[in-house]
């Protein structure tokens, strides 16, 4: 069968969560006997259950005279309603919500099919559009792009560079690899950023969007970690707050994080009109909008106090669980100095120097503790040496894994 199939898809691996879920499950009664049951530190979602509000939102929507009927990939006018009301309210960021606004199944499906609009498919590398992507960075970029018939082209995030790395830097060294400028169709940030959980100044995300109107590059922002921080003077912005910047840019957000919703599948696109536009066009073709109930609900709990007080209340928790284990890795298994970000519920870290590759100790730590991380080389290059945990699960199990960790000898220099 594998000759009906285009040469893209050929090439794709499957998602890396989806990779480890899949192992875990094989290794689970194993891990069972030894009184290591599995405690996933790789999840990237939250555990808890959505807000009350929403959940009676669309019990009520249920109900409603033609809530089964088609709605439209644009989304329902009370729905981009909402979302202008929630861009102006939580950034100062003024949308018009007939064509500025569109929604989406899921930022990540949005992501993926705005990046088909970009690429014209090509299997000759010499020929192939560019897309300039963070590094470590969201894993399914570089597999989206790749599946559209494009490449990717990595930007370092490096700690040094408080994981803002200069631009005109990136793009020197791009034509010096030889690649041709003209072929980039667009830029991806990501802050708060997954997997580091590192965020932007208004200064760099100003810079971002001067280069990108330099270069003529579309600006691509996914922002589905916005509402989730620790300090309210570093709340994480929009893009599209700088001046000019919708101009050149489009902004990706998700009810998936904020709410723990990440099974309704709902977000939204907003930005540039014309781009917005043309995402529409193909969108027209490949479905037929959101359920109208799951529109209302997200509607309901985008603008409301209710919504807002689960926000906070989540973000409490995730602190509460970030200083657990920053405790526990630096005070009792001697982790030292690392990044502790501002935001997300991730914690990007080094690997102990005995262990030759990030594969190789999320591997053991598995298979040994029943600790499910995730290696960094998933998330690009220069992931490497490094893994991925998620704070998101119960303090119990928190405690917990450093109990196993320590029982099972994972010190960082033993």
């Amino acid at each position: 069968m594998r000759e009906f199939f285009n040469d893209y898809v050929q090439t794709l691996e499957t998602y890396i969560m989806f990779r480890i879920k899949e192992t875990v499950s094989k290794i689970t009664p194993e891990l069972v006997v030894k009184n290591r049951a599995p405690i996933a530190l790789s999840m990237g979602a939250p555990t808890s259950a959505p807000p009350k509000k929403v959940i009676d939102a669309l019990k009520t929507a249920l109900d409603e005279k033609g809530a089964h009927l088609y709605s439209t990939p644009k989304g329902e006018k009370f729905f981009r309603d909402a979302v202008a009301q929630r861009m102006k309210e939580r950034f100062n960021v003024e949308l018009n919500p007939d064509t500025e606004i569109f929604s989406l199944i899921g930022s990540k499906e949005g992501i993926a099919n705005f990046i088909r609009l970009l690429i014209n498919p090509s299997t000759n590398d010499n020929e192939k559009d560019i897309i300039l992507v963070p590094d470590p960075g969201y894993a399914s970029y570089k597999e989206m792009i790749k599946a559209s018939g494009g490449l990717s082209y990595s930007i370092p995030l490096k700690l040094e560079d408080n994981y803002m790395p200069d631009m005109e830097k990136v793009y020197d060294k791009f034509i010096k690899d030889g690649y041709n400028p003209d072929k980039i169709k667009a830029l991806i940030v990501n802050y708060p950023n997954n997997p580091i959980g590192a965020t932007a100044t208004r200064e760099y995300m100003q810079s971002i969007v001067e280069f990108c109107k330099k270069h003529h590059v579309l600006l691509v922002s996914d922002a589905a970690y916005t509402d989730m921080y620790f300090k309210p003077e570093l709340k994480p912005m929009s893009i599209l707050e700088i001046e000019g910047a919708k101009d050149i840019a489009v902004e990706f957000f998700s009810f998936s994080k904020p709410y723990a919703m990440t099974g309704w599948r709902l977000g939204w696109i907003c930005g540039n009109s014309e781009a917005v536009q043309f995402f529409g066009r193909l969108k027209s073709t490949i479905d037929s909008g959101l359920f109208k109930a799951l529109q209302k609900a997200g509607a309901e709990i985008l603008n409301s106090k209710e919504g807002e007080e689960y926000i906070k209340e989540s973000n409490i928790k995730f602190k509460h669980n970030q200083d657990l284990l920053v405790n526990g890795l630096k005070n009792e298994l001697g982790w030292g100095d690392f990044y502790i970000p501002n935001a997300t519920f991730y914690l990007w870290l080094p690997i102990p120097p005995r262990y030759k590759s990030s594969v190789e100790f999320a591997d053991e730590l598995m298979k040994k503790s029943g600790i499910i991380v995730v290696p960094g080389n998933a998330f690009g290059e220069y992931g490497e040496g490094y893994f991925r945990v998620s704070i998101v699960c119960p303090e119990e199990q928190i405690k917990e894994v450093i109990s196993r960790m320590k029982k099972d000898g994972f010190y960082f220099n033993k």
